[in-house]
């Protein structure tokens, strides 16, 4: 052996023993390329024990390990590192991932930088790749992916140092309509989401500085044009050891667009309040004091609304029954409505006025109002018991008047009279229904009594027994409870005056 080999031999027995206990991985190779020599550490990062078993050479490593970059694209054979390195190019930071042939149930993430070593001429002699073991931290980056695209909160990742989006989530291009492409590569002044950010200026001193950017409202540009109103905040964090910073969002658009929505609903509900002519107050669940009073109130009570407005229903003592208002809200303190409740109100000056009230309960502003709806119905009673009384009158003779007009009197009577007494004609007996149907027919009681052959006081005790029956006081309320179901239509006699 010549003094040049055994001096090339000794150097190199003495560079492995320097490398054999360094924690990074190293591989010695010929130019070549034929694989001399690996230190523990790298034969353990490819879960082998011997050298031989990474392979002859670039070749046999081929066969035996399969390598593919992060993003899961497989290397060719040109592009294996130690091809690389054997084809003079040097690098400093390639991560391979790297899986046996012969178990692909196991891998591990390599990071590689390439070393040539030459002679005392400057020709390469020996090739050298040192790997270190980054397989905790690809499995780490992978599960900060997982964790970052599976999050349903809108988020961007930029670089710091060229300010550029690196990375989107599914939540932000579902939020903004963007597709990936439309954001990976673009840069923060491009595709600004910062755009009309409440304290812009911290946030962009705060950017620069690689410092964490507090919450506040921005408007963020939609692709198809308009914006969307956000929360954005910013946290720095570092990837693939590079500075870079998160955008986190919250989505205020459903927010803003419910607040516009609640807004005129209330103005439309406002406009319908002060211009509708029914009668309306809105007064507080809670205490029942009064919120509002429209034009209508006003005008049929004579109060105005700076007499009411802030004041308890029952301090301004305008329902004449203190009775009566507890029942009504105590209804709506249980149903929630009230449909039709008959009230005496009490106008200011002391005038009562007769009124059917409706009632529901509305939320206004988040609190639990009470609308109550009033209809002046003084004159409708009036005329009905004006009605009544004439009915009475001109019905205490019936024979003066044709059956049509007994029929339409009886009906119109029947209007003032919807409560209907709980008793049916099979309640009276055989000699009151005979007694009743010939009062029908507007004979008298002395007729009756001829007609039925029974004496006078007979007939009086069985007209005041129906009467009794029926809730009645008189023959011509008797006559509309008849009339009212269709009772003795055919024998209603007709007179004519003699």
């Amino acid at each position: 052996m010549s003094q040049d080999v055994l001096t090339k031999e000794t150097n190199r027995r003495q560079l492995q023993q320097i490398i054999s206990g360094l924690s990074d991985g190293v591989m010695l190779a010929e130019v070549d390329q034929t694989i001399l020599w690996a230190n523990d550490a790298a034969l353990t990062m490819h879960g082998v024990s011997e050298v031989e078993a990474l392979g002859a050479n670039t070749e046999e490593y081929a066969q035996r390990f399969a390598l593919r970059y992060r993003n899961n694209h497989p290397l060719a054979l040109e592009n294996y590192p130690l091809s690389r390195v054997a084809a003079g190019e040097a690098f400093s930071d390639v991560v391979v991932e790297v899986t046996p042939t012969a178990d692909e149930h196991r891998s591990w993430v390599h990071r590689l930088r390439s070393l040539v070593l030459t002679d005392a001429q400057g020709e390469p002699e020996l090739l050298v790749l040192i790997l270190s073991d980054a397989t905790e931290w690809a499995s780490a980056e992978q599960r900060f992916e997982k964790t970052f695209n599976a999050n349903p909160a809108p988020a961007v990742i930029c670089r710091l140092s060229d300010l550029r989006y690196i990375k989107v989530n599914q939540g932000f291009l579902e939020m903004t309509g963007y597709n990936r492409d439309q954001v990976i590569g673009r840069s923060v002044y491009e595709l600004d989401v910062l755009e009309q950010a409440e304290r812009k200026d911290l946030a962009v001193q705060r950017l620069s500085e690689g410092a964490t950017i507090p919450q506040m409202q921005a408007e963020l540009r939609l692709p198809e044009g308009g914006s969307k109103l956000v929360i954005v905040a910013g946290q720095p964090l570092d990837m693939n050891e590079e500075d870079c910073m998160l955008f986190s969002f919250t989505d205020l658009e459903p927010r803003r667009k419910a607040e516009i929505a609640l807004r005129q609903s209330e103005e439309r509900f406002a406009k319908s309040f002060r211009l509708t002519p029914v009668p309306t107050l809105v007064c507080s669940a809670a205490n029942r004091q009064v919120v509002d009073i429209n034009e209508a109130f006003m005008n049929i009570t004579g109060f105005i609304s700076e007499e009411l407005i802030g004041k308890a229903i029952e301090d301004i003592n305008f329902i004449d029954s203190a009775q009566a208002c507890a029942q009504l809200f105590a209804t709506l303190e249980k149903a929630g409505n009230v449909d039709g409740q008959d009230l005496k109100v009490r106008k200011k000056g002391s005038e009562v006025i007769d009124c059917v009230v409706s009632a529901d309960t509305v939320i206004i502003q988040d609190v639990p109002c009470y609308l109550l709806v009033m209809m002046n119905i003084t004159e409708r009673k009036r005329s009905e018991l004006e009605l009544v009384a004439a009915i009475e009158e001109v019905m205490q003779d019936a024979s003066w008047f044709s059956q049509t007009l007994i029929e339409k009197l009886a009906n119109a009577k029947s209007v003032s009279s919807p409560n209907l007494p709980n008793v049916a004609f099979t309640d009276l007996t055989a000699r009151e229904r005979d007694v009743l149907g010939l009062i029908c027919e507007g004979l008298a009681d002395k007729e009756i009594a001829s007609r039925l052959k029974l004496a006078p006081n007979t007939v009086r005790n069985h007209v005041a027994t129906v009467y009794s029956k029926l809730g009645v006081h008189s023959r011509s309320a008797a006559i509309v409870w008849a009339r009212e179901r269709g009772l003795f239509a055919g024998e209603l006699r007709v007179k004519s005056k003699k």
